[in-house]
């Protein structure tokens, strides 16, 4: 495809450390199509380095939790109006919203109406909840770039233009898993069955999945005396709730690990985590995992009813089939734990065939996704 000869103006706005990350990267794929291109927009030092005028901050969007956004939305309303007027009277070329949806669909939406075309980086989950969400997002967007390819189908479906780019951190893990490697760095011995315990990295689901962990393991330590456990806390805060649990069981064999939760999962023969995107970094490094999850009942009787997906796991997701246990709410027990990782221990054969599986999809989710966005971005430019 020839490119145009003019350099064009690229606004990218980012709210978060993870966008700052995936934009520099699409900026810089970008740079490589057009040497002359600018940069505007809203960044951080990443998306700075890779040569980004940013209006304000990025950090002044960076904010968590319910009660933070309340309290700070006047000034996130009014970064909003300042970002759209600033957009309005550069009128660049495209503008690409990365992640952080609640704040850069409004203004892809408003910048859309006026006739500039617009981009969103990474989806947010309309396919597993909300879905009627998607009206909106198809009269906000003129490319929906998706990290993952049942996102992709899923736009597919509702005719909204989509390009499926990858996941970065497919890129950025290793298609073969060192174990060794892993428990040297660790200081673990070599020869022993260790289960990596991933409680989840907030307060809540700690409180939530760690005394049914703890229960568990218990009973698998008392079958299995050879077993070995290994927990990643993810901050001091965390790591402090979990020595508070494991209190109750000064016997077990555990390594508490400060971070360090990919090379914690590589180190393991299989994983007890919490759902969320760390399924994610648990099937590119090719483990066998169990997944439990429970909420508050209420928020469990709410979050029921929107939620249309089949599965909460990324690797049943990706796989399109249940290849990994889920214990949701009610179904996770102690009892369920125990039996869903023996299921593993016990099974060598269907442990590789897992094994082989994940392979299968960490190379399709392999393979440049930036320059893959910025080829998608420059077919979206040269129309």
């Amino acid at each position: 495809m020839a490119l145009r000869n003019d350099a064009p103006l690229i606004a990218l706005i980012a709210g978060e450390a993870s966008g700052d990350i995936l934009g520099a990267g699409l900026m810089q794929s970008l740079q490589a199509r057009y040497p002359g291109a600018r940069f505007i927009g809203v960044g951080g030092s990443e998306m700075a380095a890779a040569g980004l005028d940013s209006l304000f901050p990025m950090e002044k969007l960076s904010v968590m939790g319910i009660t933070e956004v309340l309290a700070h939305l006047p000034e996130l309303l009014r970064l909003r109006k300042q970002l759209i007027r600033f957009l309005l009277d550069q009128q660049p070329d495209v503008v690409i919203g990365i992640d952080s949806p609640d704040f850069t669909l409004p203004i892809a939406r408003r910048l859309h109406a006026q006739g500039l075309k617009t981009v969103h980086y990474v989806s947010p989950s309309v396919w597993a909840w909300r879905q009627g969400r998607i009206k909106g997002i198809k009269k906000s967007i003129d490319l929906m770039l998706c990290l993952l390819p049942f996102e992709a189908r899923f736009y597919e479906e509702h005719q909204v233009p989509v390009a499926f780019v990858g996941h970065p951190l497919a890129d950025r893990v290793p298609l073969e898993t060192d174990t060794a490697a892993a428990r040297s760095s660790l200081g673990l011995r070599q020869d022993d069955t260790l289960l990596a315990v991933l409680p989840g990295s907030r307060g809540g689901e700690v409180g939530q999945l760690m005394p049914v962990y703890l229960e568990a393991m218990l009973a698998l330590h008392s079958a299995r005396p050879e077993l070995g456990f290994v927990i990643p806390a993810a901050n001091a805060a965390r790591r402090e709730q979990i020595e508070a649990v494991l209190g109750q069981a000064p016997a077990l064999p555990v390594t508490l690990v400060d971070g360090e939760s990919r090379t914690v999962m590589s180190a393991a023969d299989v994983i007890l985590m919490a759902s969320g995107t760390a399924t994610l970094e648990g099937l590119l490094v090719g483990k066998p995992m169990v997944v439990g999850y429970r909420v508050g009942k209420m928020t469990y009787a709410i979050a029921s009813r929107l939620v249309k997906s089949e599965f909460v796991s990324l690797p049943n997701l990706l796989c399109r089939e249940e290849m990994v246990p889920e214990l949701i709410q009610d179904d996770l027990t102690p009892q369920a734990v125990v039996a869903s990782v023996s299921r593993w221990l016990d099974n060598p054969d269907q442990a590789q065939a897992l094994i082989s599986r994940f392979r299968a999809v960490h190379e399709q989710l392999r393979g440049g996704a930036s320059e893959k966005a910025a080829e998608a971005v420059s077919q979206l430019l040269e129309r």
